[in-house]
């Protein structure tokens, strides 16, 4: 990536991050939320996706705990994120969930064998560019673990309050690309 690339990166990553701290503390980002986790709810039923990853929702994030829910009860297959290092790995969804570094909640480490393939992968962004690729928090981690599981990852959907898209590429190729994206 370019250096004045980086640099658009880095301004467009907080100039989201301020829109996203407004969005969430309007209290109709709940109902926003609700609206953004039934849409979410009609990809898993029309891809019919029986594993699924997700995320564990900060502040900022669209909160899916209620879809969490939801799939839970019809027996999905769930993982979410275990940080490790600079990247994480997958882990069965389960309770209770314990609170890390960066005030990230997960799951309690599980060294169970994981289903391979993930038939989809729902992902929260800051923001996005032209090129449909994630702009996150800046650390990498979804990144690093797109690069070694891409090919047992069916479809990838990004999620977010508000939608903030770049009008010129910035981002690069090991960024992650969605197939849908639901604001």
């Amino acid at each position: 990536m370019h250096k004045n690339t980086q640099k658009t990166k880095e301004v467009f990553r907080r100039k989201c991050l301020t829109g996203l701290t407004q969005a969430s503390k309007n209290l109709r980002y709940r109902v926003h939320d609700k609206r953004i986790i039934s849409e979410i709810y009609k990809i898993i039923k029309s891809v019919e996706a029986q594993t699924i990853m997700l995320y564990i929702p900060l502040k900022l994030e669209v909160d899916i705990r209620p879809l969490i829910t939801k799939l839970r009860k019809e027996k999905k297959i769930i993982y979410a994120p275990f940080m490790e290092g600079e990247s994480f790995r997958l882990v069965k969804y389960r309770l209770p969930l314990i609170k890390k570094r960066f005030g990230i909640i997960e799951p309690k480490d599980s060294k169970k064998f994981r289903k391979k393939n993930i038939d989809l992968a729902i992902v929260p962004i800051v923001g996005t560019d032209i090129s449909a690729r994630r702009v996150g928090f800046g650390k990498g981690m979804y990144d690093r673990f797109f690069e070694k599981e891409k090919e047992n990852i069916g479809i990838t959907l990004f999620v977010a309050r508000e939608l903030y898209v770049c009008s010129e590429c910035i981002t690069n190729e090991y960024d992650i690309k969605a197939d849908f994206i639901i604001t």
